[in-house]
């Protein structure tokens, strides 16, 4: 059957800075191999995007290398919030980490929350890495600006409660849900190992996850927040946070379907309509994904395209696989292949790029 080309809203290339972990030429191929056709990039790089000049470095970078479309998000630095807002309109949104992160752009401060929660424009997307009581408190900022949020990476039971009293009471709040949470707990660390579990959020209790599959309805969006580290760094004695996912997030979300956990509906929902609705992504004309709904098969690590070659569902049997898929009536992906050609990808930013 086919689907629309999937938006995955949460994804770090890794570029500039750290491109032998990942770079915007594999992670779009990786992408494509996963059903999707356009991706919003993190700016926790190095330099990270929290200024003009690194904003343009990415977009030059992936107006080079990228094979499916995409924006570039900017980050809340320690600066001048209005410098930002400058060129709000070119950008993805904003991202602010409020919580333990891969990176140097953690804000403490709660006066710098109201700072860009008062100076980034209501319009513009405004995406939130905000764990238990920060989520709490950053809700609360949020609601005295009167200004839209979009929570990142909700895991924990307390936290997708939180979200639904706040949809309740009327407060302008989105979230989303990674596929990693949705299928993986503390229980996995043992078979996964300490170093290559590593994540932010931390994996949680089973009790979590199921908090998560039981308000499903109050999740907007599934995003991956793919986040690619070598296995020698995940390995080591300080293993950095993160997965890969964008290979595998749609075939284990269409083993849920085949499993009556979800519907081919829930998927389009929040892999398609919400993103696309939440962060102003512009129509893909002639773009979709044909899927095998009862394919069934393994999930092998050294199949994928990402640089890093590792995923931590590597031998787990799904049913559900993407055969091809079309971006602006180019087939992009077809029987294992990426045939997009670099730089392919447009700016959802800017139609001229």
């Amino acid at each position: 059957m086919r689907i629309p080309g999937l938006i995955d809203v949460h994804v770090h290339v890794r570029e500039p800075g750290d491109s032998y972990k990942e770079d915007w030429d594999t992670c779009t191929q990786s992408a494509l191999a996963g059903g999707i056709t356009g991706i919003l990039a993190m700016p926790n790089t190095n330099p990270p995007i929290t200024n003009r000049s690194s904003f343009e470095l990415s977009i030059q970078l992936a107006r080079q290398k990228a094979r499916c479309d995409f924006a570039q998000y900017v980050g809340a630095g320690n600066k001048d919030s209005k410098d930002l807002s400058k060129f709000a309109d070119l950008a993805a949104g904003m991202k602010m980490y409020l919580d333990q992160t891969f990176g140097p752009l953690r804000l403490d401060n709660m006066l710098q929350w109201a700072m860009y929660l008062q100076t980034w424009p209501k319009n513009m997307p405004l995406a939130v890495h905000a764990e238990g009581k920060n989520l709490a408190a950053v809700l609360l900022l949020a609601h005295l600006n009167d200004r839209p949020v979009h929570i990142c990476h909700v895991s924990r039971r307390e936290e997708i409660l939180i979200i639904r009293a706040a949809k309740e009471k009327g407060i302008k709040v989105t979230c989303e849900v990674t596929p990693h949470h949705l299928f993986l707990t503390k229980k996995d660390i043992p078979s996964l190992g300490e170093g290559r579990s590593e994540v932010r959020p931390r994996l949680a209790e089973p009790s979590d996850q199921e908090a998560l599959w039981e308000n499903i309805q109050v999740i907007d969006c599934f995003a991956t927040d793919h986040a690619p580290h070598l296995l020698t760094e995940k390995e080591s004695e300080k293993p950095p946070p993160g997965f890969p996912g964008l290979e595998t997030a749609l075939p284990l979300l269409l083993t849920a379907v085949h499993e009556r956990r979800l519907t081919i509906d829930d998927v389009i929902l929040r892999y398609f309509t919400n993103p696309k609705r939440i962060f102003h992504i512009q129509d893909q004309p002639e773009t979709w994904a044909e899927i095998d709904l009862n394919k069934k098969y393994e999930i092998y690590s050294k199949e994928t395209f990402t640089k890093c070659g590792w995923t931590p569902f590597d031998g787990w049997n799904v049913t559900g696989m993407i055969k091809k898929v079309v971006l602006r009536g180019k087939v992009v992906y077809n029987d294992r292949k990426i045939l997009a050609e670099r730089g392919f990808g447009k700016n959802f930013r800017n139609k001229k790029s």
